[in-house]
């Protein structure tokens, strides 16, 4: 039985087949009852609350649909929020490069902190406050704020009854006629009830791409071989099930003089001596202070102070995701710093999340939350300090951070889904520095821009980092539409990417644009009677969607010195 596949049917014919409930007639308010399941109905149904399922609801709502939006855990946000990472964003961020809406988003979260914490004054003056003065960003911070600017963007529409929000739900069957989706089956995971979801227009915004085998709509996952795509970077050999590690992350805190060490997780010793399988080989054991740079697949050394001082001329990871710096807020506050571990010690590689029936789903889940544990019990009990001891025993979890009982996030943060099957796939000679020329791709049909270096975690089929330069790109409508399904999206992970092609494609800011051309794209065919293929075919109909997106604060071009 597979998992998220387990209830799917789908019919190639133009016969409808009901999956779930027979229908029942329509109430005035939009909904029935068929069986025990509701039917609720709307302009447009988004399964996936995460970056792109949000930004598609935004831009639908605003355009006047009115939505409903399924989300697996109980937070909206994704990898922002429910998997506990802070935003991996490019250079010039701050400027271009992403949607108003995105930037309202990151400017949300700075103004959260300035109105409610007692930040320094020289913090609350800074215009790019970062709360955490993490390396990996220009906005590090803790997963609950984002959720709650998000919320709050959301509201609005809450209130109206424009959204409906469904927490805790996951889709678990559709029904199709022919190509087309007719309604989506949701279960409350709670309490195990049904409801049918039924709009015009479906979206996909899941973390594995859910939707896909569910609606019968041509994907592939894995890796493809260099003769499939003429990528540089391909395998040699195609493989589905050669997908990159994902990571339980988690929070911790320092207390000096404290002692919160967790019981020692009970896969400890399989891991404190696992050395990960990979070509090239990894220098020695997973949890160590040293790793593979990605770039140069060299052994490279990382320090670790849980009190932020510097390592010497090795990156602390410590400093790296941290969210919280106690020196942006008065004394006292916060008595240490707060700091997220996604880290390459606890990317899982023994295997993938997808299309796998769901005993090994949660298998590997369960594996890659010891390993996250045994991480931690690692830094605080043999973990080498500089002053020659070993082991940081004030060390602390913080549940209350990623919302959950045992401080892991609430959701694996996975790095790639199903791929859609699309009109137009992405591939290295698009927007990779060497293969493109040194020059990106320009689509006649672009919808939005993103950017970030082509970085692939080791994988499940012991592959090690593929890691090398892009340039900064555009997201191709044709990337976004599938080659048959008619009125199903993808906005997440699952567009039409390669293996490659979708470590650039990944990111948070990237995520939020594909969401927001999609939520953009359903409203505009939706008023023009249109399908959403229909506008990229017609010339004319693509140049005025194009100048509506950029009505909205979607830009669709980089300038010239990006």
């Amino acid at each position: 039985m597979k998992r998220r596949k387990f209830l799917g049917l789908t019919v190639m014919g133009t016969a409808s087949l009901t999956v779930g409930h027979p229908r029942e007639h329509l109430n005035p308010h939009g909904s029935s009852t068929a069986g025990n399941a509701p039917l609720l109905k709307a302009d447009l149904v988004i399964a996936g609350g995460g970056l792109g399922g949000v930004a598609a609801a935004l831009a639908a709502l605003r355009n006047g649909m009115s939505v409903i939006l399924t989300e697996e855990t109980d937070w909206i946000g994704g990898q922002l929020t429910s998997q506990g990472v802070p935003p991996d964003e490019h250079p010039w961020i701050e400027t271009h490069g992403a949607p108003a809406s995105y930037r309202k988003l990151r400017e949300g979260i700075r103004d959260y902190y300035r109105h409610h914490y007692p930040l320094t004054p020289e913090a609350a003056a800074r215009p790019h406050l970062n709360p955490g003065d993490g390396a990996v960003s220009r906005l590090c911070h803790e997963p609950r704020v984002a959720l709650a600017v998000m919320m709050s963007m959301l509201a609005p529409w809450i209130s109206n009854g424009k959204l409906r929000l469904l927490t805790e739900h996951r889709p678990v069957s559709a029904e199709m006629s022919g190509d087309r989706v007719l309604s989506l089956t949701v279960k409350n995971i709670r309490n195990s009830a049904k409801s049918i979801l039924s709009a015009p227009c479906f979206v996909d915004a899941t973390e594995l791409g859910d939707l896909l085998p569910l609606t019968g709509t041509e994907y592939v996952t894995g890796a493809e071989s260099k003769s499939q795509t003429g990528e540089l970077h391909a395998s040699d050999q195609a493989d589905s099930t050669n997908q990159q590690a994902f990571t339980m992350c988690f929070a911790m805190d320092f207390v000096p003089g404290a002692d919160h060490v967790i019981d020692r997780p009970a896969d400890y010793s399989f891991w404190r001596d696992h050395v990960p399988d990979l070509r090239p080989a990894w220098p020695g054991r997973l949890l160590d202070l040293t790793y593979m740079h990605p770039s140069t697949l060299k052994p490279k050394a990382l320090g670790f102070h849980p009190e932020g001082i510097p390592t010497g001329d090795t990156l602390n990871l410590w400093n790296y995701r941290r969210i919280i710096h106690r020196k942006n807020f008065v004394e006292g506050h916060f008595p240490g710093d707060i700091s997220i571990v996604n880290w390459p010690q606890n990317d899982y590689m023994l295997g993938h999340l997808i299309d796998v029936p769901e005993k090994v789903f949660q298998r590997h889940v369960n594996a890659a939350r010891q390993l996250s544990l045994s991480l931690l019990y690692w830094l605080q009990t043999e973990a080498p300090r500089p002053d020659g001891g070993m082991g940081w025993r004030g060390l602390r979890l913080r549940p209350d951070i990623m919302g959950t009982a045992d401080g892991l996030a609430k959701y694996p943060y996975v790095r790639e889904s199903c791929r859609i099957k699309a009109l137009y796939t992405i591939r290295e000679h698009d927007c990779g520095k060497e293969q493109s020329g040194g020059s990106a791709a320009i689509y006649p049909d672009s919808v939005g821009v993103g950017y970030y270096h082509i970085d692939l975690h080791p994988s499940s089929r012991g592959n090690n980092y593929i890691d090398f330069p892009s340039l900064p790109f555009q997201i191709p409508l044709g990337s976004l539409l599938p080659v048959r399904i008619q009125n199903l999206l993808p906005a997440n992970k699952n567009i039409g990417t390669t293996h490659i092609t979708n470590g650039c494609y990944r990111l948070h800011p990237v995520e939020w644009s594909i969401g927001e051309a999609v939520g953009c794209l359903c409203a505009y065919a939706s008023a023009r009677g249109r399908l959403p293929r229909e506008v990229r075919q017609d010339t004319q109909l693509l140049a005025d969607f194009q100048q509506f997106l950029r009505s909205q604060g979607v830009e669709t071009t980089w300038p010239e010195k990006s």
